[in-house]
């Protein structure tokens, strides 16, 4: 028998491309860069900032403080920003009405980032009526019940005085039937063509979102309420595809799965089943969740963080809303 029939054992050894760095870099299927980044940033309408009890380490930015971190994002890389107004409680009504007021402090921010850095970085606006309504909802509510084409026919309007205040990306978050198609419809009407619409095209009603909602100030307006009747129940996941579907069908250029992590596997299904642009937000209670281990020192910070970002890019996204956007940044460009 030749002293080549048996070879040594194992043959195949996995371990070799694992030995250095530079062999793991250069296998790499997954990639994460700092152009896979959105920044949520909170905005409130005075001076200074105003730290989230509930969200270690992220600020309510004032006035006179949003565009100096837009110009930081500019810096870093981030491509894109969201903006969230925590609006006056003296404002918000009933029946909404701030939302479309061409002078709220989500118009005037997205004016005052443009005159400073123009087309440097993308601009997403949210369209919801939660930040204004006295009710925390999403949408118009009448007799306890939200109201679906009513409400639509706010969101539009939203839609138009955020586009003309030079949003770049109008980004529906309220989950009402059949909202992209008249928004798209509205904005090509108003010669606004060139506006991108990213659908939160699978939204679930989350315990996870709590500490968002104390930023934008909706949770105590929202009380024991919930949103069930219009967010995604936990449970489904052949309902997403269809809501995506439906999403593409009415005119978004993109669609979000909200949350992150605990939704991975709706991810990867929207993404290998429509293969378009495909965003997913890692949420406030997953990022709280995150500096409670790290500030109880059962996590190291940086590098649960990149893995949990990095988990998102395997399942397919695009890109990211992250409140660890600017952070990872700085991180990305080290490595």
């Amino acid at each position: 028998m030749s002293k080549f029939a048996r070879g040594p054992y194992p043959a195949t050894r996995m371990r070799r491309v694992r030995n250095h760095a530079w062999s793991r870099r250069l296998v790499r299927e997954n990639q994460l860069s700092t152009a896979d980044l959105i920044w949520p940033l909170f905005v409130f309408d005075g001076p200074g900032r105003q730290g989230v009890a509930s969200l270690p380490g992220v600020d309510r930015l004032g006035t006179d403080q949003i565009v100096g971190e837009v110009v930081r994002a500019c810096e870093l890389g981030i491509p894109a920003i969201a903006i969230f107004p925590a609006t006056n409680p003296e404002l918000k009504t009933e029946d909404a009405a701030e939302a479309i007021n061409p002078d709220n402090l989500v118009c005037r921010t997205v004016r005052a980032v443009k005159q400073e850095v123009g087309d440097q970085i993308g601009i997403i606006c949210d369209v919801a009526l939660d930040p204004y309504s006295s009710h925390g909802q999403d949408g118009l509510v009448r007799n306890g019940r939200v109201l679906n084409d009513e409400t639509i026919e706010v969101l539009c309007q939203q839609a138009l005085v955020q586009s003309e205040a030079g949003c770049d990306i109008i980004a529906p978050s309220d989950m009402m039937d059949g909202r992209i198609g008249a928004i798209r419809k509205a904005l090509d009407e108003s010669g606004k063509q060139d506006v991108q619409i990213m659908s939160y095209a699978a939204k679930y009603a989350s315990a996870f979102y709590g500490p968002f909602r104390d930023a934008v100030g909706s949770a105590t307006n929202l009380g024991g309420a919930g949103k069930t009747t219009y967010q995604q129940d936990p449970a489904q996941s052949d309902e997403a595809l269809h809501e995506v579907e439906l999403d593409l069908a009415e005119g978004a250029d993109s669609v979000m799965i909200k949350p992150g992590m605990p939704y991975l596997d709706i991810v990867q299904r929207v993404k290998e089943t429509f293969r378009v642009p495909t965003f997913v937000y890692q949420v406030s209670g997953e990022y709280a969740m995150l500096c409670a281990a790290d500030q109880a020192g059962m996590l190291d910070r940086r590098s649960t963080v990149l893995e949990s970002l990095i988990s998102m890019k395997r399942a397919g996204a695009d890109g990211i809303l992250t409140y660890f956007a600017a952070e990872a940044a700085g991180w990305l460009s080290e490595q």
